[in-house]
């Protein structure tokens, strides 16, 4: 909703940047739910969940016409734990010493937007995550998220062999982005260079790009992405398509990543399914974990997960929803389910949740 003056006296400090902005548009998403999780023989831990279904924020954007075809815009977006009544959260950077909070830590951007397309600069989602969070029929969030096969600390996802973490395969920080125009005739795409800037951690200096073409039930896309991981590079390629038949839309996504001497080759299958005021979703994952780091040998490390949930929109803003997913894990792989208690290395992480999702 177009809300200038409201979002810019919550935004105190933009307060005269109003009558500059063409238009100012306050959103969010608030999502709480019930999350029961269990990792082998460990207790199952009960939690009050977020972001079974859409993930939590807060968020301001704006666009002023500067004419000839020429806009800027901006966006400013923090992430919420609505459990806790938290915001923003971790830039992949420590927080500065003077207590100040990584407030807009999901998106902070400032674009100039022409008829050949679109710059935008400062913190942003990777081309590379794009093709993993659009094509899985969860979304990337909740019990189901195919998040739960892979991990941000670099390529042998599933066991915990790697220091540190790989802070941009989700969002990066100092990106410099390149956006296609939209009137190509379905044709899309996108290219991304982000600075590893002194102090940052390993994992930070990315670059990455997407080409794709959606025309009518048709969706295809292919991502890339590289990172300066610790002393050698982590690789992620994604190959992804879906096709809405009406009655189900099937998505399906084959995605490689490869670092050091190792690499994991995973592939997804999945449909979203409406059904009166709601829909099914179901997906099922594969991963192949393969190679070796140092003296651990990855290959006996391969797990698969099984995902089934529905969603009830309530209205046009208000949805119910439920889930549940198991992982079977192998050899010493340990992937699991997010929100859970100890580790379920060889074994079965399983994990189901309800909740309710509210947007404005």
């Amino acid at each position: 909703m177009k809300k200038s003056l409201l979002a810019l006296a919550v935004l105190g400090t933009f307060a005269g940047v109003a009558s500059a902005q063409s238009s100012v548009t306050l959103f969010g998403i608030v999502d709480v739910g019930l999350r029961n999780v269990k990792n082998g023989s460990n207790p199952d831990l009960w939690t009050q969940s977020t972001d079974g279904l859409n993930s939590s924020r807060l968020g301001f954007r704006g666009v002023e016409d500067l004419g000839g075809g020429l806009s800027a815009g901006f966006w400013l977006e923090a992430g919420l734990a609505a459990d806790q009544g938290n915001m923003g959260g971790s830039i992949g950077i420590a927080a500065p010493t003077n207590g100040s909070a990584n407030i807009f830590n999901r998106r902070s951007t400032v674009s100039l937007i022409t008829n050949f397309g679109e710059i935008r600069l400062g913190r942003d989602y990777t081309p590379g995550f794009w093709n993993t969070t659009i094509f899985d029929p969860f979304g990337t969030n909740g019990v189901g998220s195919f998040l739960n096969m892979t991990t941000a600390a670099g390529g042998p996802l599933g066991v915990s062999s790697v220091a540190g973490a790989n802070t941009s395969y989700v969002r990066a920080n100092n990106t410099f982005g390149y956006f296609l125009p939209s009137n190509l005739g379905g044709l899309y795409g996108q290219l991304q260079h982000s600075l590893q800037e002194q102090g940052a951690p390993n994992g930070n200096k990315q670059s990455s790009g997407r080409i794709g073409y959606a025309a009518g039930p048709f969706n295809v896309a292919l991502s890339y992405q590289k990172t300066e991981f610790n002393t050698t590079d982590w690789e992620h390629t994604n190959l992804a398509g879906s096709w809405n038949f009406g009655f189900m839309t099937l998505m399906a996504f084959y995605d490689k990543a490869e670092f050091v001497a190792a690499e994991q080759n995973s592939w997804l299958i999945g449909a979203v399914v409406p059904f009166g005021q709601g829909e099914f979703k179901i997906s099922y994952t594969d991963a192949d974990v393969k190679g070796s780091i140092g003296a651990v040998n990855l290959n006996p490390n391969d797990a698969n997960q099984l995902a089934i949930g529905y969603v009830y929109n309530v209205s046009k803003r208000t949805a119910l929803y439920g889930a549940y997913s198991i992982i079977k894990n192998d050899g010493q792989a340990n992937f699991t389910i997010s929100g859970g208690s100890g580790a379920a290395t060889g074994d079965d992480s399983k994990g189901f949740e309800i909740g309710v999702r509210h947007s404005f």
